[in-house]
């Protein structure tokens, strides 16, 4: 039974041996150790603020990707919208110059028919007036005693007179 008890010496220094390993301890290993422990805990906690800040940055900057998203959105739309009236407007104005250019053409060539009508018309009052002393000098040239000679004679000229 000796075994199962043990002796009063062996329990003091026992007791002697742990009480001088936890003071030399206490001197020098409990604060480095406490001091580690409490740097790795302030170092997790700075890590977790810092996670913490970085995960607000980073909805705020999504939030601001999202803003300049739409902004960009829309000077796109306005860009878009300008470009089709800046079309519209050169289109526009295409037409009207080609109206302008239309009408301006159909005068003149409407111009240009009315005097070759005058020129035609002027051209054939003089052929009448022409041909009218032509055939007044030729009635007058030939004496014809007879009424009926002279009309039938005038008749004969009318029909051999050929129009230019």
């Amino acid at each position: 039974m000796q075994l199962l008890t043990p002796g009063f010496g062996l329990i003091f220094w026992t007791l002697l041996s742990f009480i001088i390993v936890f003071l030399i301890l206490k001197k020098f290993a409990w604060k480095p150790i406490l001091n580690s422990l409490n740097q790795r805990e302030k170092g997790i906690a700075d890590s977790l603020a810092t996670a913490e800040k970085i995960k607000a940055e980073m909805a705020l900057m999504k939030s601001e990707n999202e803003a300049l998203l739409v902004k960009a959105r829309e000077e796109r739309a306005q860009m878009l919208k300008e470009a089709k009236e800046t079309k519209d407007k050169i289109i526009g104005e295409a037409k009207e110059q080609a109206k302008i250019e239309t009408n301006k053409i159909i005068a003149d060539a409407q111009s240009a028919i009315n005097m070759q009508k005058m020129a035609a018309i002027t051209d054939l009052k003089n052929q009448v007036g022409n041909l009218v002393v032509e055939v007044s000098e030729k009635i007058l040239r030939r004496e014809l005693s007879n009424k009926e000679e002279q009309e039938k004679y005038i008749k004969q000229l009318a029909d051999s007179v050929k129009l230019n």
